[in-house]
């Protein structure tokens, strides 16, 4: 009989706690690393070259989708990139929510990979040393020539982030962010604190849902990767 009191008492304290953090969670972003595409697969340096999907991307997207579409969103933002905006199209199809409001910037483009954009990776670092390639590809403030940095990517994607989509976070509005690698880099090392060292062991695979929730202070409650 104890024991039975004891299994009532925590299922209603579980599931008191748990309507208590639906009431205090406010909004939902939820950030999504394009799927494959044709340039990913030859591995290529792509940068802002448009490169469309490839159909295992268009599989990745629609997987994607079908992990979010429990998700009411109020907005959505991706690139100005054919291989970020179909991602998208693609997704909202899936969730039912093709009419969604969606804004194109490039400041949520790719990292510009300069003179590397188009080079087989294998090939460059053949042309330029094994090193030299590395340290372009991994250094938080190294640019290829005529590229940008990790560092110069997130000084153009985390202005636009916390003057376009944090006020919309804070509003209490879901959010979905469709882009790159990198621009999605920058943002997860800005919500996660993380340091540049720790930044560059990030890797974002293509078209994992990358979900944060937030309560009405604008304090994180919670991440989960749906891979």
């Amino acid at each position: 009989m104890f024991l039975k009191r004891c299994l009532i008492t925590a299922l209603l304290y579980n599931n008191a706690h748990s309507k208590e953090r639906q009431r205090e969670k406010m909004a939902t972003l939820v950030l999504i690393r394009h799927g494959e595409s044709q340039w990913n697969l030859e591995n290529r340096f792509t940068g802002w070259i448009d490169i469309p999907l490839t159909d295992k991307g268009r599989e990745e997207a629609r997987r994607a989708g079908e992990k979010i579409k429990e998700i009411k969103f109020d907005k959505a933002y991706t690139s100005v990139l054919e291989r970020a905006i179909e991602t998208l199209s693609i997704i909202l199809k899936v969730i039912g929510q093709e009419k969604l409001p969606t804004e194109k910037d490039q400041a949520l483009n790719e990292r510009h990979y300069g003179d590397l954009q188009g080079l087989n990776k294998a090939e460059t670092a053949k042309k330029y040393g094994d090193k030299q390639v590395h340290i372009w590809r991994r250094s938080y403030d190294v640019a290829p020539p005529g590229g940008e940095s990790l560092k110069d990517t997130a000084a153009r994607t985390l202005p636009y982030f916390e003057k376009k989509i944090i006020p919309d976070l804070k509003a209490g509005k879901n959010i979905l962010v469709s882009a790159h690698g990198n621009s999605l880099r920058s943002i997860v090392m800005h919500l996660d604190k993380l340091t540049k060292e720790q930044v560059l062991k990030l890797n974002l695979g293509t078209g994992v849902p990358i979900i944060y929730e937030f309560d009405k202070n604008f304090n994180l409650l919670s991440k989960k990767e749906l891979k």
